[in-house]
């Protein structure tokens, strides 16, 4: 096991719910994470306010402020290595960010479905979930995986899986992923962290 907190980034778009959780297990003692800097995608995020309210540095880099995607690449892992973060994590992090060499195997997402179905471009949110429902599927559930230049693509650090029972609607089956996805981060975060020698 590691002793230190594992200094982490966490990058948002939206509400910032899995920030969120990340804080309250940090603040409990229950992950033992040093969360150095927040970078959303969107000044307009709500999640943003977790960040502030918990005194943690944060920034938003807009994709759209860039000619290429190696601009935006570059903005914002320069921030990132100024923090000196040993993890990257994408909580809801609606935008394709290409990851540098230096942070290959150091950057991971979580999926609200058992990846490879219902992943890729244009799969995120409810759309995820009616997609489920649409198919017929029995079982979903989320992935967490580390990142590499394709969307939800990697090699996948666990998957968590729940039932889709008849009377699913979108809305029902996205807080059951929820609850598991409030899980399956923190054990990935652990599972990273105790194989990148933290002392």
């Amino acid at each position: 096991m590691y002793q230190q907190p594992l200094p982490i980034a966490v990058l948002i778009s939206g509400g910032g719910s899995t920030l969120k959780n990340l804080i309250d297990r940090q603040k409990s003692g229950a992950l033992a994470i040093d969360i150095r800097l927040v970078i959303s995608s969107r000044a307009s995020a709500g999640g943003l306010q977790y960040a502030r309210d918990a005194g943690i540095k944060n920034l938003t880099i807009s994709k759209k402020s860039f000619e290429t995607p190696e601009a935006y690449r570059d903005a914002n892992f320069e921030a990132i290595r100024a923090e000196r973060v040993s993890l990257v994590v994408m909580g809801g992090f609606l935008q394709h960010l290409l990851i540098p060499e230096d942070f290959d195997k150091r950057v991971i997402n979580i999926h609200p479905s058992l990846i490879p179905s219902f992943s890729g471009q244009g799969y995120y949110g409810l759309r995820v979930h009616q997609a489920a429902i649409d198919f017929g599927v029995k079982i979903s559930g989320c992935t967490v995986h580390y990142v590499d230049n394709e969307y939800d693509h990697g090699p996948i650090i666990l998957q968590q899986s729940c039932p889709v029972i008849p009377s699913d609607t979108a809305e029902s089956l996205q807080t059951r992923v929820l609850e598991l996805e409030r899980e399956a981060l923190p054990k990935a975060i652990e599972i990273f962290a105790g194989g990148c020698g933290q002392s």
